[in-house]
């Protein structure tokens, strides 16, 4: 299985100007600009490491979701929620030759955590030998910042502020969070049971 971002969140979607309030940034200054590309990416890094941690799509956007067979051909659990919506399922053979099935054979089963891709009835398509089959869907909680719940817009914030505020700083333990970010997102982290959590 692999997920590839087909769009990246454009730049008028990142709250510059609410991290240099965050940062409590001087403004009315001729270079007010100057550390807009940082800031730019320190938003983008910190969306991507909440994503990571929660397995949540923030801002909208459109995703590659490829498997060489189903683990259960009944219902495919999506890596990201939440999915608005599944434009495309399309199986390619050991060949390279691609052919959609039509959107009437599956559906999406909405989910704030484990959406799944369903057949309407029996079971998805057989993946060809050797082939694979390709899902196209789009997902986040909206276009623009303000339509991540508050929570997590926040800790989204704090953690770009945190690795702006640390960018020199190489001592830090790997995989550092501040306590305020983890506490923030808790509730979104999805929930592992059985023996291997």
């Amino acid at each position: 299985m692999m997920v590839i971002e087909e769009t990246q969140v454009p730049d008028a979607a990142l709250p510059v100007a609410a991290l240099k309030r965050q940062l409590r940034m001087g403004s009315g200054f001729e270079e007010d600009g100057l550390q807009d590309d940082v800031l730019h990416s320190f938003l983008r890094a910190a969306l991507a490491a909440i994503e990571a941690r929660t397995g949540k799509a923030l801002l909208v956007r459109s995703f590659l979701w490829t498997h060489h067979g189903w683990r259960d051909a009944e219902g495919a659990v999506f890596p990201l929620a939440p999915v608005v919506a599944v434009s495309q399922l399309t199986l390619v053979d050991r060949y390279g030759v691609a052919q959609d099935v039509s959107p009437e054979r599956y559906r999406l089963e909405v989910d704030a955590f484990a959406p799944v891709l369903r057949p309407q009835r029996g079971a998805l398509p057989d993946v060809p030998t050797g082939g694979s089959a390709e899902v196209r869907f789009t997902a986040g909680y909206g276009a623009g910042f303000d339509d991540l719940p508050p929570d997590l817009g926040q800790a989204v914030l704090l953690l770009a502020a945190h690795y702006y505020e640390y960018r020199d700083e190489t001592a830090l333990s790997q995989g550092c969070m501040p306590f305020g970010v983890t506490a923030l997102i808790a509730r979104y982290r999805p929930l592992r049971l059985g023996f291997s959590a």
